[in-house]
């Protein structure tokens, strides 16, 4: 077990100076939370504006359900996917269990009703504004939610950013699909839950500081976002 302070010490000196293991694991995280957030808005998007402009029979329970699975417990949902990936389960002959590919299967099951859910709300809001417009130019279904989609890009893209900001904190789902195999799995949530374990703080800390980083940076991204948008509407 390191002292505080000298583990603290060692962990800014690995974010100064990083490791190849330390960067390997940065390089994981960043390329499995980006596949899934981006797999994630390609479903939940088209999903988010069809439920924002169709009415049907049974769109209130839709609406619950998507709402509900917005709270999916992530050691559920890496349980299913576990279940669906080992070689007992249908899909177990792909052999894709404790494979990045698992990784991204699972956060990409837990953000896209969190990106869909948004998405629809946004793009809702919109379709009542726009709805006279839209009847005046007789525009298809189709039409109406690429016009949606595009003109709340802005406000989307801070969807996608919240999206990828619960990907990459994810930690449940991943350790059970992933399993935390060195040089293959290991993701910063993954890694700092083992190294603390261990009693080895340095690298957790330093996961944690370049974790907390990036949670910073997505913030203030979307606030940056939001400010350009309302500069935009302020001049138009």
């Amino acid at each position: 077990m390191q002292d505080f302070g000298e583990a603290f010490s060692l962990a800014l000196g690995l974010v100064v100076s990083p490791s190849g293991d330390l960067a390997e694991i940065v390089a994981l995280s960043l390329r499995v939370s980006l596949s899934a957030t981006l797999i994630a808005c390609l479903i939940g998007l088209p999903l988010g504006a069809l439920l924002a402009i169709a009415r049907f029979r049974g769109r209130g329970a839709a609406l619950v359900l998507l709402n509900a699975l917005m709270g999916l417990p992530p050691v559920v949902v890496g349980l299913i996917v576990y279940l669906q990936l080992s070689r007992a389960g249908p899909l177990g002959f792909l052999g894709l269990l404790y494979t990045p590919t698992a990784m991204i299967i699972a956060q990409t099951i837990l953000i896209t009703p969190i990106v869909a859910a948004l998405s629809r709300q946004i793009l809702e809001d919109m379709n009542a504004e726009y709805a006279e417009h839209f009847r005046s130019l007789c525009l298809s279904r189709l039409q109406r939610v690429q016009a949606l989609l595009w003109d709340a890009r802005t406000a989307l893209a801070t969807v996608a950013l919240a999206g990828f900001d619960r990907a990459v904190a994810e930690v449940g789902a991943v350790m059970i699909v992933g399993g935390n195999i060195d040089h293959l799995t290991r993701v910063m949530t993954t890694a700092i839950a083992l190294e603390t374990s261990k009693g080895e703080l340095a690298l957790a800390m330093a996961l944690g500081i370049i974790l907390m980083a990036l949670a910073l940076g997505v913030n203030a991204l979307v606030q940056g976002l939001r400010i350009s948008a309302e500069r935009q509407e302020a001049h138009a």
